[in-house]
């Protein structure tokens, strides 16, 4: 568990656009609001902005700061650094929605889903999964941000972005899955009430360990006496149930189930699978039958496997991998992703992304047992780490002296595992929680979008964990995209997915 604990520090990575005119930006100086208390000093920079999203016309304030953090004596222990764009003259802001957006890691600030398709601008980096290369970029107008239907906060948790434990705090105390919760937690309802949203219909969504985040907020901003219901959770390439995922464990059998669909998807994008009188939802799904009968009953029976038994589960497997059944027999039928990545091009000198299949990159040899680096990671990374600092600059008028952490691996090392004070190893679990939160609060309404070609939390794995645990599938909503774990790098899938949580949002999440 702790080598896969360390590769989820990876996973955070991670239509036809109508036209926007934005007015007075250039000539906008950035309004700066210093609050006088505990060091550091808290800036907030506000902006004016107008564009058109979705086919309307917004004007905005977007408010770019630092918020403190309190303990309970009253003693600021962290300053976070929050990115919020809020539509001008609402009269009755128990009409228009609030949603807060973070990224995973856990160590990455909120760069990817504020810069990739939620936020008034965006990076346009190639669509073909082909490398973004050097500088200079095309940061957009982004006509298919959701400020029409909401208002929007994208926070970077503690360690990330320009966010960081002050004066009495310390990074440990918020680097665990109960102790981020309970920051970003605080940050919201902080915010919630500076701002006087209270009754305002409020979201939460994130990525990656963004999606574990969310899920471990639905326990802490619903449960107790002082609890703030949720109208939705939108989950970005779902992480909430780490068992079915830790791939390259020799002690875990359940991943090798759940990646396989995954491998099935890859195996035909890349033209290694006989596509012969077949579709791809149709060869999808019989990757997925395979994977819960036989091919599930061949792991866990192990060596008690015949060999006629075995043969027959090498074809099949051989069939939806694209890996030759001589390799797979070496591998007694357990297929890691990153051995997969590297296996399946492994002929023609390549090895397929982690983040996004659908990328390939080239090693030094063709030896290795896996690649030395994500190509689905560094072809985009440069991208939109420029992108967020130019925009940062630019157009919001951030003035900061110290760097912008889009992916620290500082928190990930430090990382609480622990989810109870009883909890004595293991895999996080944390689909029970969400399964709770529908239980207790009539109104709260799942949205998961699944990219087809993630291999850092593969589709099969989310669709088993909603499949558990007595949850209200009803009041769930899953969609899949042709695309990986940024699955907006992919311009269809952009599309989709504004499009999709949009209509969420609007209604209401029913």
């Amino acid at each position: 568990m702790k080598a896969f604990l360390k590769i989820m520090l990876a996973a955070a990575m991670v239509c036809l656009p109508v036209n926007i005119v934005y007015g007075g930006e250039d000539a906008a100086k950035a309004t700066v609001k210093e609050a006088s208390g505990e060091i550091p000093e808290a800036k907030q920079f506000e902006t004016s902005h107008s564009g058109t999203f979705n086919g309307s016309k917004v004007k905005y304030t977007a408010t770019a700061g630092d918020t403190h953090l309190k303990n309970e004596k009253g003693e600021v222990t962290a300053s976070i650094f929050s990115i919020a764009y809020t539509k001008d003259d609402v009269k009755d802001p128990a009409s228009r929605p609030v949603t807060f957006f973070f990224n995973g890691g856990p160590g990455s600030a909120s760069l990817w889903l504020h810069m990739g398709v939620f936020g008034p601008k965006r990076i346009d980096v190639p669509s073909d999964a082909t490398n973004a290369g050097a500088a200079p970029y095309n940061v957009e107008n982004n006509a298919l941000s959701l400020l029409d239907v909401t208002d929007l906060v994208f926070i970077d948790p503690v360690g990330t972005g320009y966010s960081k434990a002050v004066g009495k705090g310390e990074g440990k105390e918020f680097w665990g899955i109960n102790e981020d919760a309970k920051s970003v937690g605080d940050f919201i309802r902080q915010y919630v009430s500076e701002n006087r949203r209270w009754n305002s219909p409020k979201y939460v969504g994130g990525e990656s360990y963004g999606t574990t985040r969310t899920a471990a907020l639905v326990k802490e901003l619903q449960e107790g006496y002082n609890s703030m219901a949720l109208n939705g959770i939108i989950l970005v390439s779902s992480i909430v149930d780490f068992q079915t995922v830790d791939g390259h464990s020799a002690d875990n059998p359940e991943p090798n189930i759940f990646f396989l669909p995954t491998f099935a998807a890859t195996a035909w994008y890349h033209g290694k699978v006989d596509k012969t009188g077949r579709t791809f939802d149709g060869f999808i799904e019989e990757a997925r039958q395979f994977a819960l009968n036989d091919y599930m009953l061949a792991i866990f029976k192990g060596n008690r496997l015949s060999e006629t038994e075995q043969e027959a589960v090498l074809d099949k497997l051989s069939l939806y991998t694209g890996l030759e059944k001589s390799y797979l027999k070496k591998t007694r039928l357990w297929v890691n992703e990153f051995r997969f990545m590297r296996e399946l091009l492994r002929d023609e000198g390549k090895v397929v992304g982690r983040l996004d299949s659908r990328y390939v990159g080239e090693e030094q040899d063709d030896a290795g047992e896996t690649f030395t680096a994500d190509p689905a990671g560094y072809g985009i990374s440069a991208a939109y780490t420029a992108a967020i600092n130019d925009y940062m600059a630019r157009d919001l008028k951030v003035e900061k002296d110290e760097r912008y952490q889009v992916l620290s691996g500082q928190p990930g090392r430090n990382w609480n595992w622990k989810t109870s004070d009883g909890w004595t190893g293991g895999y996080p679990t944390l689909g029970p929680v969400i399964a709770k939160g529908l239980r207790q609060n009539s109104d709260l309404r799942v949205y998961v979008a699944n990219g087809y070609y993630d291999m850092a939390t593969p589709f099969f794995a989310t669709e088993q964990t909603f499949s558990q645990y007595g949850m209200d599938t009803s009041r769930v909503t899953m969609t899949y995209y042709d695309a990986g774990h940024m699955m907006y790098v992919h311009k269809p899938s952009l599309e989709k997915l504004a499009g999709t949580v949009r209509q969420f949002i609007q209604d209401g999440g029913k």
